[in-house]
């Protein structure tokens, strides 16, 4: 049974199972022809959005992912994200999200990615030393140019969401949220009150659901991994959340995109609930 879809902007359906790319390897020593093949295997089991970000390897990320799917097959989604630069390989990154800094990186990802649309772009960190209006405005005329499709943020309070949607309109929200990390319930909260996706990253706590004995406990019941819980914690959390869970293991890919078969108890859900804050 499939988890379902979503449609980001009101328009852009993806399936409710995205694939984070950051933990893919892009060195020179690392196992690309796997990172290919992860990548491929994700489209053949039915994945529809796949995240990347111009941090991840200082674009090389971007360009594995072409690598592997461009062209891209009908309705799959590659998501990106600007705003952290660094000047040199080896420098320090920083939060730049100046009107022409985001121009350059958005025309860069346009090329590495092989397209002449990114339908999701969002603002990996808002930049404190220039104005929102300025950042979100550059975003705006990008978009307006259709060069991006919808404008989405990333690690946002709810009064930036708020104040950034003030300015243009946000389509989706990444922030780090999973059943035992919940500091952004807010801004969940806010994206579902007004239908913005909801993209958590670190969507089962790198592991550590496996140690909370109630995770084992309803794993254990219905016969499936604590990863598969927690991915299935978040689908039943709001309709408005799409997991992006990232793996470099054929295995786990297929263990996380098999959760849309997983069904949470109104009892098994109270019991995950309730350990917020534990």
């Amino acid at each position: 049974m499939a988890a379902g879809s979503f449609r980001i902007g009101g328009d852009l359906e993806v399936g409710r199972i995205g694939f984070g790319a950051m933990r893919l390897p892009t060195e020179p020593e690392g196992d690309r022809k796997g990172a290919v093949g992860v990548l491929r295997r994700a489209v053949e089991l039915g994945v529809t959005l796949i995240d990347t970000a111009h941090l991840y390897g200082a674009g090389a990320n971007e360009e594995l992912v072409a690598e592997a799917l461009h062209p891209y097959p009908e309705g799959v989604v590659v998501t990106t994200k600007v705003g952290v630069v660094r000047s040199s390989p080896g420098a320090e990154w920083r939060y730049e999200a100046t009107p022409a800094s985001l121009r350059k990186q958005v025309e860069e990802g346009l090329r590495r990615l092989r397209v002449e649309r990114i339908e999701l772009l969002q603002l990996h960190r808002i930049d404190p030393d220039t104005p929102l209006a300025d950042q979100l405005g550059a975003l705006g005329e990008l978009r307006d140019e259709g060069k991006i499709g919808r404008i989405g943020l990333s690690e946002v309070t709810a009064a930036e969401l708020a104040e950034a949607r003030g300015i243009v309109d946000i389509a989706s929200v990444q922030n780090q949220y999973n059943v035992l990390d919940r500091g952004h319930e807010p801004v969940l909260e806010a994206c579902e009150a007004a239908g913005i996706a909801f993209l958590p990253w670190r969507p089962v706590a790198w592991g550590k659901a496996g140690e909370r004995e109630e995770i084992a406990a309803v794993a254990g019941e219905l016969g499936v991994t604590a990863t598969q819980v927690a991915l299935a914690w978040l689908l039943a959390r709001s309709p408005v959340v799409v997991p992006i869970p990232g793996t470099a293991s054929l295995g786990h890919l297929e263990e996380n995109v098999g959760t849309g078969g997983v069904r949470l108890s109104a009892g098994q859900r109270r019991r995950l609930d309730g350990l917020a804050g534990a």
